[in-house]
């Protein structure tokens, strides 16, 4: 009598051979032990028709098959004979129930009696809420669960929607293929442009990811630029560009030094203090800017343009500025709102804020990330999906090239 087989019969379609999904299943179930068989395989015959793919994923036992069936779902595969989801109800506030599904930041499907319903609100490592009744699912952080919703729990029911590589590979798509100091920075300039003028033409939204370093290379103007044209209109921060900002908009420095001559001004140290106090005294931002307090910089520009900005607090925050959110699941609450409905996003050095605007994104969300140093770059890249373009370079510099590209004249 021959052992018995675990096996499941997956098919996956699409760009199969541009995007190396078939690859990507393969190499997944190769490294997890298992074995697979190509059960069918009909390549597009032209850059519109998708390929088509039957691969049967096999298991040593039902557990082993289990860990392999939810590798293989990251890259679209779905059972030939799909299931209806699973669902238990949580616990108690704030806590998923045992074996909930982990999302990730690509479109989901989930069925439910028989119907593939689009699950609201992609982003990685939150849990699917379903309502039965409804027919609906959204994505929900862990910290908004109330006891006796119901999520998903396992793999079955599920489809996920991965990004593909298309097969006309502009220079954009080329340029994130590797992280490097040395790709053609004009070239990318270029496409980034090229980039936020089709945001902009879809009506949709393009956020800026900024840092304080943004204002100590005197590139707050560039960035202001832009946001005056209207090519970016969201800003995420923290307490520390906002300071800086308002300190050069009030005394000519950056952290005490004059950002025209790159001198050290005599008692500048204390100047960042003395501009939170400054808008603190006027009563915010909008106030200060209203009674003349605060007549120049990128908060400035912010307000006079009605663009929203998020700033999240830190720990080692001074003041803070008045409108600095200091809860941080206040912070991500408002910061997943615009990222939800984003069209793209520009990441200017600054880690910390990167990394966590970057695990709230949709991965249909192109996502350039500016900054000299490649292991910030690298961790963007690191999501895992085609959308992230790293460029490795001055911040100053890039924001100057970006905004006199978009500043011109179109033909």
């Amino acid at each position: 009598m021959s052992p018995r087989r675990y096996y499941e019969d997956v098919r996956v379609e699409g760009h199969l051979i541009d995007s190396q999904i078939v690859s990507h299943i393969m190499d997944d179930v190769v490294e997890l032990d298992g074995e697979f068989e190509t059960l069918e395989f009909v390549v597009g015959r032209t850059n519109q028709d998708p390929s088509h793919a039957v691969i049967r994923v096999i298991g040593s036992d039902a557990d082993h098959l289990d860990r392999l069936m939810t590798a293989v779902q990251f890259h679209g595969a779905i059972p030939v004979d799909p299931e209806d989801a699973a669902y238990t109800p949580a616990p108690a506030d704030g806590v998923f129930p045992e074996g909930f599904y982990s999302t990730t930041n690509m479109d989901t499907f989930v069925r439910i009696a028989g119907e593939w319903i689009r699950t609201l609100g992609p982003e990685m490592d939150l849990g699917i809420k379903v309502d039965p009744e409804a027919r609906t699912a959204v994505n929900v952080p862990m910290n908004d669960v109330r006891a006796g919703e119901l999520f998903v729990v396992g793999h079955k029911g599920l489809r996920v929607v991965p990004i593909e590589r298309p097969r006309e590979k502009a220079a954009f798509e080329f340029m994130n293929s590797a992280v490097s100091s040395e790709k053609p920075k004009a070239q990318i300039v270029t496409e980034v442009a090229r980039m936020l003028r089709r945001v902009k033409a879809e009506g949709k939204a393009a956020i800026a990811v900024v840092g304080p370093a943004v204002v100590h290379t005197g590139a707050a103007g560039h960035l202001a630029r832009l946001f005056e044209m209207g090519y970016l209109n969201v800003l995420f921060g923290g307490n520390a560009v906002a300071t800086h900002d308002v300190e050069w908009a009030l005394f000519g420095t950056s952290l005490g030094m004059r950002l025209d001559d790159g001198t050290i001004v005599p008692g500048g140290h204390e100047h960042h203090l003395r501009a939170i106090n400054r808008i603190r005294a006027a009563g915010g931002f909008e106030k200060a800017v209203a009674d003349g307090v605060l007549t120049r910089g990128l908060m400035h520009t912010l307000v006079t343009t009605g663009s929203p900005y998020i700033l999240a607090g830190s720990i080692r925050d001074d003041g803070p500025m008045p409108g600095v959110i200091t809860d941080v699941l206040e912070a991500q609450a408002a910061m997943r709102t615009h990222c939800r409905d984003a069209g793209a996003c520009l990441m200017f050095s600054t880690m910390l804020h990167s990394i966590a605007t970057g695990n709230m994104l949709p991965a249909s969300v192109t996502t350039v990330c500016v900054d000299i140093n490649p292991a910030v770059v690298t961790k963007l890249a690191d999501r895992g999906s085609f959308q992230t373009v790293g460029v490795v370079t001055d911040v100053g510099l890039f924001l100057e090239m970006l905004a006199n590209e978009l500043g011109k004249p179109q033909q």
